[in-house]
């Protein structure tokens, strides 16, 4: 019976420590410049007058644009989001429902297609980098699916590679994928086609980034989802794709908004992406976040606004799906 006391005690206390720099945060906003710059003050109406000015200036721009930020992590987060979630969510109920077996050898052909077409196109017919990279692609991809169909040697690779193939596309340090976009986007800009500080450009660049975390998610949900209603519905020869929307998606609820929030969350506080591939148009709240305490100074009370902005938005996502969320987190670990 003492336990429960101690891991309540435990709670209370991770709670504080949890919430308090949020508290901080929110406080801090309010304050004039004299409760900021005069000593540590605490408590609204005790130790200080609260003020809403800072807010007043950050909405009038005396402190940078936050409204087109905002906006701008607004469209890119909830479009990426959606189109991560619906893609990563295909090719996670692939891996569970389907078997793969992937030739090694095709791979290499690849590979090797790939980068031969692109030099020989590049270099012998003097085509520009973006034409020679398209080409190459469209000349690798129908080879290496006819390969995978031949006898070649070498391991055959299944489901569990497939999947481990998706998680290490996070393995690699964001600057080195940042950097890649960077050049590829600046290649395809010469065609006329513009991506660098771009809506689809971001969209694009945050949808791949995002699609290995739901894959690796939602394989656990719709692991855990029956497979008998599935094959019933097989039975009254009801197309794949029907089955995937109107039944599975519909059971896998829970654990899409759990996926949708993570995923969201990681988009909404993403930095370097955004930093190399916008200049202007398109900056989101990270980089404005950033590049607050250089504007006019250690202006904290300013600050804090800035911070509120980035902060607000995911804390009233997270109250609003708390119950979802929570069934969705613990629906992959029930067998």
């Amino acid at each position: 019976m003492m336990k429960r006391p101690l891991v309540f005690g435990l709670c209370l206390f991770w709670a504080l420590v949890t919430l308090f720099p949020l508290y901080w945060t929110f406080v801090t906003s309010l304050k004039p410049p004299t409760a900021v710059n005069g000593g540590p003050t605490y408590i609204p109406y005790v130790d200080f007058m609260p003020t809403l000015q800072a807010y007043i200036d950050a909405f009038s721009g005396i402190r940078g644009d936050f409204i087109n930020p905002f906006i701008n992590s607004a469209l890119i987060a909830v479009s990426a989001t959606a189109l991560s979630v619906t893609f990563g969510t295909m090719a996670a109920y692939a891996l569970v429902r389907f078997e793969f077996r992937i030739r090694l050898g095709s791979g290499l052909i690849f590979a090797a297609v790939a980068i031969g077409g692109f030099l020989l196109f590049n270099e012998t017919f003097g085509f520009s980098r973006a034409q020679a990279m398209g080409l190459a692609f469209l000349a690798a991809l129908p080879a290496c699916l006819i390969a995978n169909r031949l006898p070649l040697p070498g391991p055959v690779l299944g489901n569990k590679d497939v999947l481990f193939w998706f998680v290490s596309q996070r393995m690699f340090p964001p600057i080195v994928t940042a950097f890649a976009l960077f050049l590829l986007y600046s290649e395809i800009g010469k065609e006329g086609f513009k991506l660098l500080d771009s809506y689809l450009g971001m969209v694009l660049c945050y949808t791949a980034f995002s699609i290995p975390i739901v894959v690796w998610l939602m394989r656990d949900f719709l692991a855990t989802l029956p497979v008998e209603i599935e094959e019933a519905a097989l039975v009254d020869d009801v197309p794949r794709m029907r089955i995937f929307f109107e039944i599975v998606v519909p059971m896998a609820r829970p654990g899409l908004i759990a996926t949708s929030l993570i995923t969201l969350a990681f988009i909404w506080n993403e930095f370097l992406f955004s930093l190399l591939l916008t200049t202007s148009n398109w900056q989101t709240l990270p980089i404005l976040l950033a590049g607050q305490n250089s504007y006019r100074g250690d202006e904290w009370w300013a600050i804090s606004v800035a911070a509120m902005f980035g902060i607000a938005p995911m804390i009233v996502v997270a109250m609003l799906l708390a119950k979802l969320m929570r069934s969705g987190l613990t629906l992959g670990g029930i067998r």
